[in-house]
């Protein structure tokens, strides 16, 4: 009976953990990528079906692949996700006048930047 309960817990917060990696993409402040591999973890653990699906997904999968193998990512994956940073940084700095939270994102994206940067490119 716990054995099945761990199963179930680990199949909602990996579906969780997509979700909120989906919801990162577009949203600078929200990690993309810690969400995912949580749900590779909690997949993993869990459901060989859902493990199989994310990592063969057609739009995160292959991303997902070289982080977890190679802890690298594509060129286009780069500039893609810098590209969608600091577009979304942008509006916020037009939409929030307090200078302390354009400080906090502006910190928030440098890091980003700097882990992006610093990841192996697979061509």
């Amino acid at each position: 009976m716990m054995k099945a309960a761990k199963k179930y817990l680990l199949i909602i917060g990996g579906s969780l953990a997509v979700a909120l990696g989906m919801v990162g993409i577009f949203i600078p402040v929200l990690p993309t990528t810690p969400f995912f591999l949580l749900a590779v973890y909690c997949y993993l653990r869990s459901s060989k079906k859902l493990y199989l699906w994310i990592l063969h997904h057609k739009v995160f999968g292959a991303y997902i692949y070289h982080y977890i193998t190679f802890k690298a990512v594509s060129k286009r994956t780069k500039i893609g996700s810098m590209l969608f940073l600091w577009l979304g940084l942008a509006v916020s700095f037009f939409l929030i006048n307090n200078w302390i939270l354009r400080a906090i994102l502006t910190l928030v994206g440098l890091s980003v930047s700097i882990h992006i940067m610093t990841l192996k490119t697979i061509e």
